[in-house]
């Protein structure tokens, strides 16, 4: 185990450094059949994971006042559980597949207030009768075991839990990003449905305008028509006129004639 700490850490002069930053640990398969190498100087160290270690006791654990999540399935562990005592903020302790087999050796965990989900998945001590209930009332702070709550209805993990009310407040703030595009575009969509409507205003300002014209222009042709018969009309009366003037003219001379002609026969 200590092998696998100095490989976690790197090299020599940052092991302690290292040691001091992490939040998490998985030392899983990394055989030993004691605690070695793991120090209280993993002060900020909040999960570790110890399945399939070979662990056969957990003498000289350190003190670890933040971790609040602890994996060590598939060992060898039959008691001295009180060396967790230290461990004040643990809240999750997975020990199945162990060889703990009465609830004597689980009195220590009694002094862990925060405890909330225990597994003994394959301890022999699930065998014992009233199993649950005992572990229930050795354990007041116990919320889930191996689980399951008192009332036998499934509980989730409290890292899952801590991970669902993160996702949730991601969910609500997508939620939010999409109610402000959605209102961005309703205001855009509202600003297009004004323009549109300018549009057919200024499209029904131009057909009317046109129509005007247009109008204006056979009114226009119209009347120009309307001359041109006047013009037409008034050469008419014109030549009517000047034939009227040249008939009579004609006639005058011709009665001229018939006199002067009467008075020469008087006259011979």
């Amino acid at each position: 185990m200590a092998a696998c700490l100095l490989h976690t850490g790197g090299s020599c002069g940052h092991t302690l450094d290292t040691a001091r930053q992490l939040a998490e640990l998985n030392l899983d398969n990394c055989k030993s059949p004691t605690i070695d190498g793991l120090t209280d100087k993993f002060s900020n160290l909040e999960v570790l994971s110890l399945n399939s270690a070979g662990l056969t006791s957990l003498k000289g654990f350190p003190a670890l006042p933040k971790l609040r999540k602890l994996e060590v399935s598939d060992n060898r562990i039959s008691g001295g559980l009180n060396a967790l005592a230290g461990c004040t903020a643990l809240k999750s302790l997975n020990l199945s597949g162990n060889r703990i087999k009465d609830l004597e050796s689980l009195k220590p965990l009694a002094d862990l207030a925060n405890l909330k989900n225990l597994d003994l998945f394959h301890c022999e001590v699930t065998n014992l009768e009233k199993y649950r209930d005992e572990v229930f009332k050795m354990l007041p702070s116990l919320v889930g075991l191996d689980g399951f709550d008192k009332n036998e209805e499934e509980v989730e993990d409290s890292d899952d839990e801590m991970n669902g009310v993160d996702e949730e407040e991601d969910g609500d703030e997508e939620a939010a990003d999409g109610e402000e595009d959605e209102d961005e575009d309703g205001v855009g969509g509202e600003e297009e449905d004004e323009d549109e409507e300018d549009d057919e205003e200024e499209d029904d300002e131009e057909e009317v305008g046109l129509s005007a014209i247009y109008k204006d222009n056979i009114d226009d042709g119209d009347d120009d028509d309307f001359d041109e018969v006047a013009e037409e009309e008034e050469e008419d009366d014109d030549v009517i006129e000047e034939e009227e003037e040249a008939a009579a003219a004609a006639a005058g001379d011709s009665n001229r004639g018939k006199k002067r002609k009467h008075e020469e026969e008087e006259e011979a």
